[in-house]
């Protein structure tokens, strides 16, 4: 965590000789789970009115991201064969097949498979953009990659919520997956053109299947609690998610095969304290699933507009991601510890701004509300970059490939996780039960309560950084 002096090359650098191609496949991979992200958040509410399903709302969430976790460590522990741009043919292929499930389904159920099997795709894609950092660039450009990779939310910020407000405004929402499918079927056909093979292994690492069996299950196990009706038997399902988690941990601290980097499940780890930041700040944004439904249904915004609106998470991650890029050292770990508060408040803003009545569309109180969302993604592009880089600098040379798997892993985890417990507060605090007007209104004010807690938790992790030695 040392301050540099050396002066850091410039963002175009990504663009120039060698470099062009990668960042524009690797980009191209980021760009394409970005604009879906914002295209089916746009469409879930026009999806259930269509065919039904409400109690399954966050499992459109909590599946695409549950896979994705699959698909991360697939490209850690993948058989030595098989390189990273193979990686790369699978994972748009799989995305693009997943795209067409959901085009085709007649009921919520079928959507549901389609996204587990994006999920998986862009589990696969997104990891391999950190994985091919080390490959294709310098230890100089890695945090420009990475804030590369914000800036590519930003342009999903525009082309996502158009994509799926008009489609979605025109009762069309089939048409909005069926255009992604000729586009990952392209960039598979790309891929082993434009993209070295990456590293070379004579053989592939066990695999951590208990960890990844214990994960999966605490997250689905989260998932049915929330849609559940019986009290008893969501809190019971709840409690055994979290012994699964508990049990996750403890498996990996005495397992041969690990699933993170040496260290990462110990407090007393930097790395450790780093991957928890990112779940945290993950868990706190999934919260953002709920927020095109409330802003439809309490504040008479129309899909089109309730996309742009929560889009504005992704700008303001991009637009800090932009001013925090040449901080380094304790700068860097402030400007973490200061983004993890900034979420945090911004969305204990929302229970006043959104889990409010505002049918006539109150221009104030919409500009506000949208102030806190792009608050919410401002803060996470405050750190996210600088923490990518300090788990590449902090991970052991023999596990980078972990490490970086790890860093998707947390990313999907915190968004799976996040999503299956905003479907729980929501559904059991009123969006059922008594459901209108006034049971979206508590839903939405205990689902942005709860949900700004874990955003503190992580600016305390973030603080014990600061006195980290360096």
């Amino acid at each position: 965590m040392t301050d540099t002096t050396q002066t850091a090359p410039p963002l175009s650098a990504l663009f120039s000789g060698a470099n062009l191609f990668p960042t524009l496949m690797l980009g191209g991979a980021i760009c394409l789970h970005a604009v879906e992200t914002y295209i089916t958040a746009t469409l879930m509410p026009s999806i259930v009115r269509d065919i039904g399903g409400l109690s399954l709302f966050a499992w459109a969430t909590t599946l695409y991201v549950a896979a994705s976790v699959i698909g991360s460590i697939f490209v850690a522990v993948r058989p030595a064969a098989v390189s990273l741009n193979r990686c790369y043919v699978g994972g748009a292929t799989l995305f693009g097949l997943g795209s067409l499930v959901c085009a085709i389904a007649p009921v919520i159920e079928v959507v549901l498979a389609g996204r587990a099997i994006q999920g998986l795709g862009a589990g696969l894609l997104v990891t391999l953009g950190y994985s091919f950092i080390r490959f294709v660039y310098p230890e100089a450009l890695w945090r420009k990659a990475s804030t590369l990779y914000a800036a590519i939310w930003g342009v999903a910020t525009f082309l996502g919520p158009t994509i799926g407000g008009v489609f979605a405004s025109g009762s069309a929402w089939r048409e909005a997956f069926l255009i992604l499918v000729p586009i990952a079927l392209v960039m598979a056909w790309l891929a082993p053109r434009r993209l070295p093979r990456g590293e070379d292994r004579n053989a592939a690492p066990p695999a951590p299947f208990a960890q990844i069996v214990l994960l999966l299950a605490s997250v689905l196990l989260v998932s049915f609690a929330g849609s559940v009706e019986v009290v008893a038997l969501r809190s019971g399902l709840a409690g055994l998610a979290v012994l699964g988690v508990a049990g996750m941990v403890a498996t990996e601290r005495r397992a041969g095969a690990r699933l993170l980097p040496a260290g990462a499940v110990r407090l007393s780890s930097a790395l450790a304290r780093i991957y928890l930041i990112m779940l945290l700040l993950l868990v706190v944004l999934a919260s953002d699933i709920y927020i095109p439904y409330f802003l439809q249904t309490l504040h008479g915004v129309t899909p089109l507009v309730s996309g742009y609106l929560v889009a504005m998470l992704a700008l303001g991650w991009t637009s800090s991601a932009f001013l925090t890029a040449g901080l380094s050292g304790r700068r860097a770990v402030l400007s973490i510890a200061a983004g993890t508060l900034v979420e945090a408040v911004s969305t204990g803003m929302l229970v006043l701004l959104l889990a409010r009545d505002n049918a006539d569309g109150s221009l104030a109180v919409l500009a506000c509300a949208t102030i806190a969302i792009f608050g919410m993604g401002f803060g996470v592009g405050m750190g996210w970059a600088h923490l990518v880089t300090l788990v590449l600098k902090l991970a052991p040379d023999d596990e980078k490939d972990k490490a970086s798997a790890a860093i998707t892993t947390m990313q999907s985890l915190g968004s799976a996780f996040g999503a299956a417990l905003a479907g729980v507060v929501a559904n059991s605090t009123g969006l059922l039960d008594p459901g209108g007007i006034a049971g979206d209104i508590a839903a939405a004010g205990w689902l942005y309560g709860l949900f700004a807690l874990p955003g503190l938790c992580a600016f305390v992790l973030a603080l014990s950084l600061l006195r980290q030695p360096r």
